[in-house]
């Protein structure tokens, strides 16, 4: 008894025979040959078992595989379709740049219109303008006196009025005009 709750080989369960029956009880009466038929029976019935498990494996294994090659196309469709986005960002990209290069030279073509020799240029040919003759300038001479003049009158600050204030405003105003 000592090795009681040891590891004891070969003691697993034994398992069921999925094709096993039951054995009737065997009645005394003189026929004989029903047994042969319920084995006839339970041969095409085993038989039938075993076709519509191999159909059940057969159409497991035909939806596994229809779902494998779904999720391929799946997988394929979304890399086609990345690839059109990435090749789309790629031309956006390239028309960025040569707008980018055309704003710069248009850029410098104005910095380059905006100097006093072009500007000169485009006044003479463009307007008809000439530089001043020496006899066209007059020199004027100004004394050295202080021109600015400080305001000298003070801030009134208006009340608010209310509309009778404002109504005998209004009367004398009238009366000291007349």
């Amino acid at each position: 008894m000592a090795n009681m709750y040891g590891y004891q080989y070969d003691t697993n369960p034994r398992k069921l025979d999925t094709t096993y029956s039951k054995p009737k009880k065997k009645s005394v009466s003189a026929k004989k040959t029903q047994p042969k038929v319920n084995a006839n029976k339970q041969k095409k019935n085993d038989a039938k078992m075993q076709k519509l498990n191999i159909l059940r494996i057969k159409f497991s294994i035909a939806l596994k595989t229809i779902l494998i090659i779904a999720a391929f196309f799946f997988i394929l469709f979304r890399e086609a379709q990345m690839n059109e986005l990435f090749s789309q960002i790629q031309k956006l990209k390239a028309s960025v740049t040569t707008i980018q290069k055309e704003n710069d030279q248009i850029e410098i073509s104005i910095q380059n219109s905006i100097n006093a020799n072009n500007i000169e240029q485009a006044a003479k040919e463009q307007l008809g303008m000439q530089k001043l003759s020496p006899k066209q300038t007059v020199y004027i001479s100004l004394p050295k006196e202080d021109y600015v003049e400080y305001r000298t009158e003070e801030v009134i600050i208006e009340e608010e009025k209310t509309p009778i204030k404002e109504f005998f405003d209004n009367i004398k105003n009238i009366v000291s005009k007349k």
